[in-house]
């Protein structure tokens, strides 16, 4: 004959192990919390990644204008850097008030 109480500690123990297991399942180190955030994380990076390489693709094309093209060569140094050519007058008017 069995004890009244016995039935009952035979499906508490499974259930508390399956318990512990599901937890660490959901919330450790390695759970399906910690992976959805690293997902996210790596989404994060993809997009700057792209962004990154985006803007360097642009810095290489305009390496090859400075390179190739002297008109764009003496654009910059006109507008950026203020520079005139030989015997070349430079007329600034003051800007316009209202």
């Amino acid at each position: 004959m069995r004890k009244p109480g016995m039935n009952r500690r035979m499906y508490l123990i499974p259930a508390g192990g399956l318990a512990f297991i599901l937890f660490f399942t959901v919330f450790g180190e390695r759970g399906l919390l910690r992976i959805n955030d690293l997902k996210r994380e790596r989404s994060l990076i993809e997009e700057k990644s792209a962004e990154l390489r985006a803007g360097n693709e642009k810095l290489r094309q305009e390496i090859a204008l400075l390179h190739s093209d002297r008109r764009h060569l003496e654009r910059i140094a006109r507008n950026d850097l203020g520079l005139v050519k030989p015997n070349e007058i430079i007329y600034q008017f003051p800007a316009a008030t209202k």
